[in-house]
């Protein structure tokens, strides 16, 4: 599985908020989201589930370390 760090509200280079996201490229449930998303342990985590947008975008799940969010 592809996985980024990405810095987000940043103004310049390496600032900001760290931002996990994985290009999921085979099916994962709720709870090994979750679990990947405790042990990167950076404030969000996010996971594209879908590799081309459909009408209102990509689909993406985001997890904190604690709890996941649609």
């Amino acid at each position: 599985m592809q996985f980024f760090i990405t810095d987000v509200f940043a103004e310049e280079k390496y600032s900001g908020n760290q931002l996990a996201t994985y290009i999921v490229d085979s099916p994962l449930t709720d709870l090994e989201m979750q679990q990947i998303a405790h042990e990167i342990h950076f404030s969000e985590s996010t996971f594209i589930l879908s590799e081309t947008p459909g009408k209102k975008g990509y689909c993406v799940r985001i997890f904190t370390p604690e709890k996941g969010k649609d």
